[in-house]
């Protein structure tokens, strides 16, 4: 049974996000489906994914940060010209975000477009990167730098799938929660903050917020689809949090790295005069339980400055963050990463790691 949870606007029409009881309720449609998979959730649902593992046109994903290079993208094109994809045809997407990633770069640049659908099985990929258009792929040592903007024609979520996630990457999911939750209020953040302990208790409980992390986000992608202003502030915690995946050589999964960002960027607003000390330590507890585990991880401050410094979102003057005010509404704010800005970023580093 399938419950339209949510209907999107976008450049390319209206697609639906639908909530199944099922793990895989797989669209009987005649056209001609090629089917991207992460490896794991192959092996994890293979009776559910027969009909998939046997049909003709399968790409499975070793889904790392590395899988969605794109110097690993001759193969996975050559894969699909072997197996006579057409314009007709579409293209589904079962896995997290490397495979959503991945399948979308591909989707929208192969034939110039073919549809595609997905199938998100992380928490991450169902609470926040589903919904939004965006691909993004790494070249050398550039995360994210090139990408492009197309929807899929629907999305179909359960939250079955959620019971083989390991903690860390149910945690990851819910740094992009967290992120999205502080980003429409933060009364929306105290009060799933509030209510931590019982997201991973609580199937009810983690659906609800779920829904209500793409509603938030549906707001904001409605209005600038296209990454071109208000929208930019999701990327909160980001800047910081894909410096510190890039400097630990992706040891620090993504919305960890993200929760860890989030921590940095409201200790260097405070620091900064931007925002307010108090922000900072209401914040605190909840994303440093989300981060737990990790905070003692290595992290070179020559080398998270430097990844810093290559974020695609900065300007010709300096760097771009995304940063609480004194109010705790989140922002825009531009700033020179000059030493007073590495010496915060290290007194940060320093005090995660003692706390």
């Amino acid at each position: 049974m399938s419950e339209a949870m949510l209907e999107i606007e976008s450049h390319k029409g209206r697609y639906q996000v639908l909530l199944d009881d099922s793990p895989f309720v797989l669209d009987p449609s005649d056209v001609p489906a090629h089917y991207v998979v992460d490896r794991r959730v192959a092996e994890l649902y293979p009776g559910p994914l027969q009909p998939v593992l046997q049909s003709d046109s399968v790409l499975l994903i070793d889904a790392s940060e590395h899988a969605k290079s794109l110097e690993r993208f001759p193969a996975y094109v050559d894969h699909l010209v072997e197996r006579k994809l057409r314009r007709g045809h579409r293209m589904v997407a079962i896995g997290g975000g490397i495979v959503q990633d991945i399948t979308c770069f591909l989707a929208s640049t192969m034939l110039r477009g073919v549809p595609w659908e997905f199938y998100p099985t992380t928490l991450l990929a169902q609470a926040d990167s589903c919904i939004g258009s965006k691909s993004s792929i790494n070249s050398g040592k550039t995360k994210n730098i090139l990408g492009t903007f197309t929807p899929p024609t629907r999305i179909r979520i359960s939250m079955a799938v959620l019971d083989t996630l390991e903690d860390v990457d149910v945690r990851s999911g819910i740094g992009e929660m967290l992120k999205v939750h502080a980003i429409e209020d933060p009364a929306e953040f105290d009060k799933l903050a509030a209510d931590y302990d019982r997201l991973t208790t609580d199937k009810a409980v983690l659906a609800r917020y779920v829904r209500r992390s793409l509603e938030f986000k549906q707001k904001l992608i409605e209005i600038d689809e296209f990454d071109q202003g208000p929208r930019n502030v999701m990327n909160y915690g980001h800047s910081f949090g894909h410096a510190i995946e890039a400097v630990t050589d992706f040891g620090v999964p993504h919305g960890i790295a993200v929760t860890l960002g989030m921590d940095l960027a409201n200790f260097f607003s405070w620091r900064r005069g931007i925002g307010a000390e108090a922000h900072y330590r209401r914040m605190s507890p909840a994303l440093r339980k989300n981060y737990a585990g990790f905070e003692r991880t290595p992290i070179d401050l020559d080398g998270l400055l430097g990844a810093l410094s290559r974020d695609k979102k900065n300007t010709s003057t300096g760097v771009r963050v995304i940063l609480p005010d004194g109010d705790g509404r989140i922002g825009i704010h531009h700033e020179v990463a000059d030493d007073a800005f590495r010496a915060i970023c290290g007194e940060f580093l320093a005090e995660a790691r003692t706390a």
